[in-house]
């Protein structure tokens, strides 16, 4: 009796600190709906580059000008910022509902770690925005996305190093294909978000 109570105490111990040094109520949900939100997305910017190369249509040849750049980018940050605020709704939920604070030192060195490979992709990104080079965007998204995430799983589930690896290798694919980034998008922000985020929900009970 004496061993199990040892060993009872060591768990809660153990879970103590896991809790405190790192932050373990991000939502699975959040993940399946960041996930719709970009199949969304992608659906309708399929749509506005079909029609962009259908009224381009001459001679047998397709062109998509640059004048859709703009709508592209809008989807893509509404895609972004529904993502961002359902996964704060949730997370607080999930929060709430295992009665633990939201902002502690793990969420905080959460943050932190994610920061500087989202703000530096945002500013690579822009820039490639500025040179004309679209190409390059998708792969650069999953890039630097798939390295904050792999970047922040020290202080969340390990889980999150596997989806963030993922996104990387697609990004890395996705540079070698040329034409083929909406098609990435799909697979990285759509597909593995959606099932990330089952089985996270799943797997811990969210």
């Amino acid at each position: 009796m004496k061993e199990e109570s040892i060993y009872s105490e060591l768990s809660s111990i153990r879970s103590l600190m896991e809790r405190s040094s790192k932050f373990i109520s991000l939502s699975g949900l959040s993940g399946v709906m960041a996930g719709v939100y970009a199949l969304a997305g992608a659906f309708f910017a399929q749509r506005l580059i079909q029609q962009q190369e259908d009224s381009a249509h001459t001679g047998g040849e397709y062109t998509v000008h640059s004048s859709i750049v703009p709508q592209l980018t809008l989807m893509a940050i509404a895609v972004l910022l529904l993502s961002i605020t359902t996964c704060v709704i949730l997370t607080l939920r999930q929060s709430r509902k295992k009665g633990e604070p939201s902002w502690h030192p793990g969420s905080k060195r959460l943050l932190t770690s994610i920061a500087l490979p989202l703000i530096t992709g945002g500013i690579f990104i822009t820039i490639l925005l500025l040179r004309a080079e679209y190409w390059l965007i998708v792969p650069a998204c999953l890039i630097f996305y798939g390295l904050a995430l792999v970047s922040g799983s020290h202080y969340t589930f390990s889980d999150v190093k596997w989806l963030g690896l993922f996104e990387i290798l697609l990004g890395l694919t996705c540079a070698l294909l040329p034409g083929s980034g909406l098609l990435f998008w799909v697979i990285g922000f759509g597909v593995l978000h959606i099932l990330y985020g089952f089985i996270m929900h799943f797997k811990y009970k969210q």
